[in-house]
């Protein structure tokens, strides 16, 4: 109970108006001044309509023990004292401390409250500086072939390059003969024998048989040309045992005449021409010559083959 006292007249102390017990200042038993009840708490405003008298009963006390613990749990925990505007209304704790003051037990702490909203963007910030260079990067595919552009223009000619190594001489191929007739005697269905000659370097012409023997096969030129007297005259030209060219003439009393013929003919290597008399017997037989009248045989080629 002295206890009790105690805190009472510290809290008026602190700033509220606690009348002593025995001098009987304030009213005893009475209303408090509007100053007064301005200032007291719940419990002081109960005691002073009591008469501020000690002795209580054992249920009074202990309402008014109950009551003085609800008043300590509802101070602040810094110790400052809520003062009532009238009965039963808090007023906001004086700013100067209580003296003497016991905090109460802290309490648990209270649960996380959920995250706030995402605040506004803010404003975007100054540019920075450039930063070093990167790496360089892997190879790329190549792309795809562009246009063709303009052809540009013509460049100026260049320096004319050493003259060249002389190269070999293309091989000229060569055959050719020119013969003619000697004597006047000839022998039908046979290969006349021309044995005056003219030309006959490579030799493809033989003499002793009349016969012209191909070493390069080829196109040739063979032509020939007679003097007929006395009689009628046909000859034939021959390739490989066939006529291939016929020429007759009639002969004209006291007169020379001429016969001729030629040709171009492909040969293969190993081909054998000639001229003979086509007769029978002695008839058509007229071919001449003499010193002042010739009967000439020629031949020679034009082209060989590539092949």
């Amino acid at each position: 109970m002295g206890r009790l006292l105690a805190f009472l007249r510290r809290q008026d102390a602190a700033g509220h108006a606690l009348p002593p017990t025995k001098d009987g200042v304030g009213k005893a038993g009475g209303d408090p001044s509007p100053e007064e009840g301005s200032l007291r708490t719940p419990v002081l405003s109960l005691w002073l309509r009591r008469g501020a008298k000690p002795r209580l009963s054992f249920k009074e006390l202990r309402m008014l023990l109950l009551r003085a613990v609800l008043l300590l749990l509802a101070l602040p925990n810094n110790g400052e004292n809520l003062a009532t505007e009238g009965p039963g209304v808090l007023l906001s704790p004086p700013k100067e401390r209580c003296a003497g003051w016991m905090a109460g037990i802290p309490g648990h702490p209270g649960h996380n409250g959920t995250p706030g909203r995402d605040g506004r963007d803010g404003t975007p910030g100054e540019k920075g500086e450039k930063g070093d260079p990167g790496l360089i990067g892997p190879k790329g595919d190549t792309g795809e072939t562009g246009v063709t552009g303009v052809e540009g223009p013509r460049g100026f000619p260049g320096t004319p390059g050493r003259k060249g190594e002389p190269g070999e001489a293309a091989y000229s191929y060569r055959s050719a003969f020119s013969v003619g007739l000697e004597a006047q005697v000839t022998v039908p269905n046979v290969p006349i024998r021309f044995t005056k000659i003219f030309y006959n370097q490579q030799n493809h012409y033989d003499g002793s048989t009349g016969k012209f023997h191909c070493n390069i096969p080829g196109v040739y030129f063979f032509s020939y040309h007679i003097t007929v007297y006395m009689k009628d005259v046909k000859v034939s030209l021959f390739k490989k045992d066939k006529a291939v060219l016929f020429t007759y003439d009639q002969y004209q009393e006291k007169n020379v005449d001429q016969a001729s013929g030629s040709v171009l003919l492909h040969l293969e290597v190993g081909d054998q021409v000639w001229l003979q008399v086509f007769a029978d017997g002695e008839q058509n037989n007229g071919l001449y010559a003499d010193n002042v009248n010739d009967s000439t045989f020629m031949g020679f080629l034009l082209y060989h083959d590539t092949n």
